[in-house]
Parts: structure tokens; C-alpha cells; sequence
């Protein structure tokens, strides 16, 4: 196995909201992490891409109870989530250090080659990076996918679930996504924190998304980079039925390619 460039640790982001999963619920399961997926759960396909890619030490953050047991299951350390992601991953930083990569347990198509083009493409001068598709790049790879975008004068791009945490200076992000989410209800603290100007440039669209995670990350004391994904189906993860079954006809279509079988 090819070692990675600066050998980092990664967390999996598999906490509970408040009142729990509606949708996993559905599912006959009390967390989307344990969400069946051609016979492998989604917290087990996500750990399982991560240790692909070469990441040897591996944590998810998570509640007590049956997804914290199949964390231990797969051989990760066991990390308990805080009241919201924020202190999840703060504390999670505090314990594992950077580099770290972060994602999450609904990351069902997540590839090692994706976790690579993260790390391997993050420039050595940033201190945290980003991974988002653009959406010609996702709708090429699944024209049916409903994602949520944001525009930017070079096109509208989705989340990936994918970042990149490779310095110490990267918890002044976190800090603020703690500041952030406290001040969910009060929008105009948001913007006083993040920069009324560029704020009002981006909703105008004057600035790409790497002049726009630049300008956020100056802000905040950070050096913030963009890596843009090669491939779309990176924005693609299971929050309701529709992309559950969008996932797996496209793990039905892989197997099938592959070997002749249907799932």
C-alpha cells in the first residue's frame, strides 16, 4: 500500500441529532450508520474506503450504544459526540491531532481514490481544505442526483462531505463552526463573523469558490484550499430513500459490470 502524504488520521462523523433519525427509523434501524447496503452497513463501507486509502488510524465519533459496538467491530477507536458536530470534531482534534481527515457515516459511494485526491491535492501551504464537486461534474456522473448548491462566478458547486484538516491552525475553523452554529437563529452574527463583503461578493457571485474559501479562510486566521472532485458521485450521500436507492443502483450496475451479477 502506497503511504500517504503526511500520514494522517481520520474521524467518521456518526453522532445522533436530537430525537434521532426519522429516516433510519424507516429503515427498520436507529442510526444511518447501520443502514444496510447490499449487505454491508454504511458505517463499514465508509471505514472500510478510509483503510483503502491508507489511513491506519481511523475513530468515529458517535453515541453509546449499537453503532459505538460496530465501531469497535471494525477495530476504530471510539470517540463520543458532543451536543453538535462542532464539539464533536473539536474534541476529536484534541485527541487525534492533525492531519486529520473528516467525513461522515453516510458517505455510502465513498472511494479510497477520493480520500487520496483530497490529501494528495491539498497544496502544503493550507491548513485546511475542502473537497466540492461542481455540477456539471455531478449531474455527468448521476443525472438524476438532487443536490443542494451553491453558486459562485465559476459554476454551483456541492459538498462532499470531505475535509481536510492538515494543520494545527485548523481548529480556528472549528471555532468558528462552534460560533456558527450558535448563532444559527441570529443570521446577521454569522455574517459579522464571516465577513459582511465577502458574504455579499459571493451571494452576488463576483468571486469563484477558491477566491471565496480564500477570502473566509484570511478571516478567520486560516489558510482555506479548495480541491474539486474528479468525480461527482463524491457529492452523493444517503439522507433520504431517493439516494439510497439511487446508491444502489449504481453498486447493482458496478457488480454487474464486474461480474455479470446483479446485487
Amino acid at each position: 500500500m502506497i503511504a500517504l502524504k503526511d500520514s494522517p488520521a481520520a474521524l467518521v462523523l456518526a453522532g445522533t441529532r436530537p430525537g434521532g433519525d426519522p429516516f433510519a427509523r424507516s429503515l427498520g434501524v436507529e442510526h444511518k450508520g447501520l443502514i444496510d447496503l447490499a449487505g454491508t452497513t454504511l458505517l463499514e463501507r465508509v471505514v472500510s474506503a478510509l483503510r483503502d486509502a491508507g489511513i491506519e488510524r481511523i475513530a468515529v465519533s458517535c453515541d453509546v450504544g449499537p453503532v459505538a459496538d460496530l465501531a469497535r467491530a471494525l477495530d476504530t477507536e471510539v470517540l463520543y459526540a458532543g451536543s453538535g458536530p462542532s464539539e464533536s470534531v473539536g474534541s476529536a482534534f484534541d485527541t487525534l491531532g492533525a492531519p486529520l481527515l473528516l467525513t461522515t457515516c453516510d458517505h455510502a459511494l465513498l472511494r479510497p481514490e477520493w480520500v487520496r485526491e483530497l490529501i494528495e491535492k491539498t497544496p502544503d501551504v493550507a491548513d485546511l481544505s475542502v473537497m466540492m464537486a461542481e455540477r456539471s461534474v455531478v449531474e455527468r456522473a448521476l443525472p438524476s442526483a438532487r443536490r443542494t448548491y451553491i453558486r459562485f462566478s465559476d459554476g454551483e458547486w456541492s459538498g462532499c462531505n470531505l475535509f481536510y484538516l492538515r494543520t494545527a491552525d485548523a481548529s480556528n475553523a472549528i471555532d468558528v463552526w462552534a460560533k456558527v452554529e450558535a448563532d444559527r437563529k441570529r443570521p446577521w452574527l454569522i455574517a459579522a463573523r464571516l465577513g459582511v463583503p465577502t458574504l455579499f461578493q459571493m451571494l452576488l457571485r463576483r468571486l469563484s469558490l477558491s477566491e471565496g474559501l480564500a477570502r473566509l479562510g484570511s478571516r478567520i486566521g486560516i489558510r482555506a484550499s479548495l480541491v474539486a472532485a474528479s468525480d461527482g458521485l463524491a457529492a452523493v450521500d444517503v439522507d433520504k430513500l431517493e439516494d439510497l436507492v439511487a446508491v444502489q443502483e449504481i453498486l447493482r450496475q458496478r457488480k454487474s459490470a464486474t461480474t455479470g451479477e446483479s446485487i
